[in-house]
């Protein structure tokens, strides 16, 4: 099966399209440049594959948590997309993408997924896999770094820019090894994506939706004017 995947909930912009046994991908750090810059390198990406729009099983995009922006651009790109080439989407949740990430480049299986959540707080969920894949230990959650606790059933890999972010949090949490630049890639999405696909558990456009834990979505003027993001 075919997938396009991307993600813009970070201020990288990742895509991706593979089958599974080969991908292309792109990656760049385009910042509050994500939505002029995605559907141009959608474009690159699927030519250097060969592929066209009409050629995908589905479409895959980051779900979130992530900055809220980015979140949406990624969701309305997928769903006009995929309406477009009348292919389902899957979503998936950007923390579980960190986690797999984590376990492609560093064979870690028992994955604190961790990403700055800006507003002096952090995105985190607990994610463990064995022969059956991925399960989740505990669902995203947006806390402040010091509120962060970690099951005590054992020893645990960090993962995620938050944990670049907050420097302390490493030793809070007693991870066995920080990965601080691991990201929620579009490679990542799109092998997690494929499972689902390949078992008809794709959405239609309209069904496919963000996945938020901040329902926060605004700053006060005086937030904004000290430089605060969501």
């Amino acid at each position: 099966m075919r997938v396009l995947s991307f993600d813009t909930s970070t201020e990288w912009l990742t895509v991706a399209a593979g089958d599974g046994s080969a991908w292309t991908a792109h990656q760049e750090r385009a910042g509050s440049a994500n939505s002029e810059r995605i559907l141009p390198v959608v474009d690159t990406v699927l030519a250097e594959a060969g592929w066209r729009l009409a050629d995908l099983d589905g479409i895959a995009f980051g779900a979130g948590p992530g900055a809220f922006t980015g979140v949406r651009i990624a969701c309305s790109v997928a769903q006009g997309l995929a309406l477009g080439a009348n292919i389902p989407v899957v979503a998936v949740p950007t923390l579980l993408a960190v986690a797999q990430h984590a376990w492609s480049e560093h064979s870690a299986t028992r994955v604190l997924a961790c990403l700055d959540a800006r507003m002096a707080e952090v995105y985190v969920a607990f994610h463990v896999r064995d022969s059956d894949g991925w399960r989740t230990e505990r669902e995203p959650a947006v806390v402040k770094p010091a509120d962060v606790s970690v099951p005590a059933d054992g020893a645990w890999d960090g993962a995620g820019d938050g944990f670049r972010a907050y420097p302390d949090l490493a030793a809070h949490t007693r991870v066995a090894r920080v990965f601080v630049d691991t990201l929620p890639t579009a490679r990542a999405i799109g092998e997690l994506a494929l499972p689902l696909l390949a078992s008809g558990q794709g959405v239609a456009p309209s069904e496919a939706l963000p996945l938020y834990v901040r329902h926060r979505v605004a700053l006060t003027t005086s937030e904004r004017n000290a430089g605060m993001r969501l």
